[in-house]
């Protein structure tokens, strides 16, 4: 006889013969399997995704944490040419103080001359530096600012990174109790399944990104989206043999659409 190259024949062997357990019941468990398969891909698609999630969370931060740094480093240094500029107008008003208590001193025109020329110098040094301190008074009351409200935005973010994070780790160990329940289900359907049928299964499954069986509906795969043969479509309601779509080769299964299932 003939055998479809479309069409997949096994055998269960029980007690009662060969025949055993009806092929629509092995599609149901085939069904149920793909379910359970795809389930377990899907967290360890998102197990694997978190990771990354975690390493842009504390990415995020640490840039953040960076700007502060500089903002207060910044601020830091402000405030230290402040000082130092403090210093300097202490130092040239003891010049002049200096320069001035010389001047009482002096014998000649000329040396007097030279010694108001001298306090000009100091007091000409020292009204830029009044002005830069007076800059500098403004900048650090701005810097000041803009830190304290940096300040307040990092705490924010540390907040949040916490509570994304914790969420991140709660999602992970959530995510292992419900594989490893998946697994215990996955396992106890696959001891079930015709061990031919198995086989085909989980090489189609291999080949095809995880997705090894497909509805057929309305003469169209669900996998590929590719037309079936009408006569082909009209065996996959009678459960008579497994068939493989034509174009994809996943085992396929009719679907009744007629009452929007």
């Amino acid at each position: 006889m003939h055998q479809n190259p479309w069409c997949i024949f096994f055998r269960t062997k029980t007690g009662h013969g060969e025949r055993g357990r009806c092929l629509k019941e092995e599609i149901k468990l085939l069904i149920e399997l793909q379910g359970f398969d795809s389930e377990i891909r899907r967290i360890n698609i998102r197990k694997n995704e978190l990771p990354g999630a975690r390493e842009r969370l504390d990415e995020e931060l640490q840039r953040f944490e960076e700007a502060f740094d500089q903002r207060r480093k910044r601020t830091e240094d402000l405030q230290k040419t402040h000082r130092d500029r403090e210093k300097d107008l202490k130092s040239g008003l003891e010049s002049v103080k200096k320069a001035k208590s010389r001047l009482l001193e002096v014998k000649t025109n000329k040396e007097y001359e030279a010694m108001l020329k001298e306090i000009d110098t100091f007091n000409q040094k020292n009204s830029a530096i009044e002005d830069e301190i007076l800059n500098l008074l403004e900048e650090n009351e701005n810097a000041g600012g803009e830190l304290r409200t940096m300040e307040r935005e990092l705490e924010e973010v540390r907040a949040r990174h916490d509570r994304e994070v914790k969420a991140l780790d709660e999602e992970i160990i959530s995510l292992d109790i419900f594989l490893t329940a998946m697994a215990a289900k996955q396992q106890g359907t696959r001891k079930k399944i015709d061990p031919e049928i198995l086989k085909k299964y989980d090489l189609i499954r291999e080949k095809r990104n995880g997705q090894a069986v497909v509805a057929a509906r309305k003469e169209v795969c669900s996998g590929c989206h590719m037309n079936i043969p009408p006569q082909m479509y009209n065996e996959l309601q009678t459960y008579e043999k497994l068939y493989v779509c034509p174009s994809c080769n996943r085992i396929i299964y009719w679907e009744n659409t007629d009452n929007g299932a």
